[in-house]
């Protein structure tokens, strides 16, 4: 199956670096996918969850690690035109996906305020009971580096708080299920550029609430931030970069509080342990 496999060959020789390193690292740094495995890929029909399913696809084909995967398309109520466009897609890509349907789509429209979080809730929801029903242990979504440090920036911005997507977590509400995001340290740009090598085009935001926005209305915070990072980077082409890594060198002593899912910690709680009797800084503890 993956001997004349184009899309494969364009990730892995024309996109090595971009694109199936990137991948590969994040599955090993982070133990994404391991032997015994088995992973409901799903697959939006948009680029990064169709990338993502091919880069699954071809590693699944060495047998290291030793996984298995369902490849699922859950179908929130598309319009027959986006369908279309999804199977044909799989079609030519040769990845063997699964459709189950659902009406999220009518659901989270008839729900009156905040449709998108309620969508997006259901649709998660539904994935995790398709994934048990498969006898799946994880589900992997199409989230790529772009959305992380997209998300740290909402989170700050919009948010207060400082926060990250993680590559992986486990599930609250389901026992033994963990999501995984493979693309995780894969540009958004490189995902724009396989595809046009490809001459693939994908369906964006299929949902029928979005259809009918005014091009106002769809300017939404994550595309404010992406416009703020597009200026930012014409100054500084490492910010992207420097956002991602200060998710990864935070130091408590330096912040005013944090906390750690059930308790508060507050920097005036240990403020005093390192003054001696003088009033000096103990050295163990100065710069800190």
């Amino acid at each position: 199956m993956f001997k004349n496999d184009i899309f494969g060959k364009t990730i892995a020789e024309d996109f090595n670096k971009q694109i199936w390193k990137k991948f590969n690292k994040a599955v090993k740094d982070y133990q994404l996918i391991e032997d015994g495995d088995r992973i409901a890929v799903c697959i939006s029909g948009g680029k990064d969850s169709m990338l993502m399913a091919k880069c699954i696809q071809r590693l699944q084909s060495f047998g290291k690690p030793d996984f298995r995967a369902e490849y699922i398309v859950m179908d929130p109520g598309y319009a027959p035109a986006n369908r279309l466009k999804i199977e044909d897609n799989a079609r030519l890509m040769d990845i063997p996906v699964s459709f189950y349907e659902t009406s999220i789509f009518e659901s989270a429209e008839s729900s009156g305020s905040n449709p998108c979080f309620l969508c997006a809730r259901l649709r998660r929801g539904f994935l995790y009971k398709k994934a048990q029903e498969l006898g799946c242990n994880k589900i992997a979504l199409g989230h790529h580096f772009d959305d992380v440090i997209e998300t740290i920036l909402m989170g700050m911005l919009y948010g207060s708080q400082m926060q990250t997507m993680l590559p992986k977590l486990h599930s609250e509400n389901y026992e033994g299920a963990q999501l995984i995001r493979p693309l995780y340290l894969v540009r958004e740009d490189d995902i724009i550029s396989w595809a046009k090598l490809n001459s693939l085009s994908f369906i964006d935001c299929a949902c029928r609430m979005t259809e009918k926005r005014s091009d106002d209305e769809h300017n939404s915070k994550r595309h404010e931030i992406k416009m703020l990072l597009r200026q930012l980077r014409s100054t500084n082409p490492a910010v992207d970069m420097n956002i991602f890594r200060s998710a990864e060198n935070v130091n408590l002593r330096k912040l005013i509080s944090y906390h750690d899912g059930n308790k508060k910690h507050h920097f005036l709680d240990d403020y005093d342990k390192g003054i001696t009797v003088k009033g000096t800084v103990n050295k163990k503890y100065e710069n800190k």
